[in-house]
């Protein structure tokens, strides 16, 4: 496979971007492909090699790349104005179906990204509850803002320290950390800090680790914790909304958390994200309130435009009852490999998710960082030199488009059976 584009494209990025990328996870060793074209469920670098697409910008494309419908309502959007500065019609649309799809979401705001939406949905269940320590789950990724930003303690009840420089630890000393499917863990820190924790922010699946599946009752046992407790319970469900079922996770797993957060897939494509909850603590944000949250791009038309065509295909073509059908579809095949050739790898997934860990199935984050993430990256590399692109690291999920057809998935469980060894 030929790269001598990538390469020297590389080359001219490293003086000029901070480690040649724009996003960390895009920072392949040695060197990232450089994209030049998507279509369906591939993309073509610059050098015009093509790639069978896993990774789907982290989730975003759903439908796969350049979906006819989306690009219309693109196009469609940009020739009546592509940035207002004013309110439309369009996200009172967009609301209203919305809060349909999350009965949770009685009041939402759009932001620019999932990252806006969560650090947004934390300073409202801080000026809410008027408490500044906060919960979240260990190897739970909430975006890049400071209050999340925290490695793990040595125990449950242990004290954040930050996971960056740059992150003041004044701020997170204010964030507690509990292991996923740990419920004693929960209780304790829940108990140790009384009136003091305004909310707990979490993944229903993990899906910055790997995915990370929930046991069963957990989620329902975290919820009934958090009002015994008066903690406010955010999901952040930027990758699990509109994927696991058009309401997201609280609609397949039944639990009605008090905020919410949604991005990726709902703009199309297009940066967006969403925070939105209960009304009475909505009502708080400005100009109703006093928790203030702006943004020039919030309610941007195109992003809305781009989600709503993306929704509206969803919702005619039964897309997740396929996607259902190809996520089984894939990781069955990959069991079949791995326990045809007796290895000692898991295969772990739900709904379009998947991921196979090279190690044993993880329920926690610690567990997952127990795989063996070298052997991980040697197969990424050789799936890739195969036309394959997968996410570059153990700890993240593969998604799976409505692109993918059966024979698509099919060609790729061949590359998975040519690469893994004995």
């Amino acid at each position: 496979m030929q790269l001598d584009s990538s390469i020297r494209l590389f080359g001219r990025a490293k003086s000029l971007l901070c480690g040649g990328v724009c996003s960390p996870v895009r920072a392949i060793s040695p060197h990232p492909f450089y994209t030049a074209r998507a279509e369906g469920p591939y993309l073509w670098d610059s050098d015009g090699n093509r790639y069978t697409d896993y990774c789907l910008a982290y989730g975003p494309m759903i439908l796969g790349h350049r979906h006819p419908a989306v690009m219309q309502a693109a196009i469609d959007q940009m020739s009546r104005g592509w940035l207002f500065g004013t309110p439309s019609e369009l996200e009172v649309s967009a609301a209203e179906r919305i809060s349909r799809l999350y009965p949770s979401m009685e009041m939402l705001r759009f932001v620019s990204s999932g990252s806006e939406a969560t650090m947004a949905a934390i300073r409202v269940a801080r000026g809410a509850t008027g408490r500044d320590m906060i919960i979240k789950i260990e190897g739970g990724f909430h975006g890049a803002h400071d209050s999340v930003l925290v490695k793990a303690g040595s125990g449950a009840t242990t004290l954040g320290i930050p996971d960056s420089k740059g992150v003041p630890a004044d701020t997170a000393k204010n964030t507690l950390q509990v292991p996923y499917n740990d419920l004693p863990a929960l209780e304790r820190v829940l108990e140790s800090f009384p009136d003091k924790i305004a909310c707990m922010i979490m993944e229903p699946v993990l899906g910055n680790v790997g995915p990370v599946l929930p046991e069963e009752g957990y989620l329902q046992k975290v919820r009934r914790l958090t009002e015994e407790h008066g903690v406010l319970l955010i999901f952040d469900e930027v990758i699990t909304g509109f994927r696991l079922a058009l309401g997201g996770a609280q609609e397949l797993f039944g639990i009605k958390p008090d905020l919410t957060t949604l991005g990726k897939i709902i703009g199309g494509g297009f940066p967006v994200g969403i925070f939105g909850g209960r009304r009475d603590l909505m009502e708080q944000v400005a100009p109703g309130g006093a928790i203030y949250q702006a943004g020039t791009f919030n309610g941007s038309p195109v992003p809305l435009a781009c989600g709503m065509a993306t929704l509206d295909v969803m919702e005619r073509e039964h897309v997740l009852e396929g996607l259902a059908r190809s996520g089984e579809r894939m990781r069955r095949g990959l069991m079949d490999i791995v326990q045809d050739r007796g290895l000692s790898y898991s295969v772990v997934g739900i709904a379009s998710m998947f991921k196979l860990f090279f190690g044993s199935e993880p329920h926690d984050y610690e567990q997952a960082l127990k795989c063996d993430k070298a052997g991980y990256f040697a197969l990424f590399r050789h799936m890739l030199e195969k036309g394959v692109f997968l996410t570059p690291s153990q700890y993240e999920t593969d998604f799976i488009s409505a692109a993918h057809s059966p024979e698509t998935i099919d060609a790729t469980l061949e590359a998975f059976s040519s690469c893994l060894k004995d």
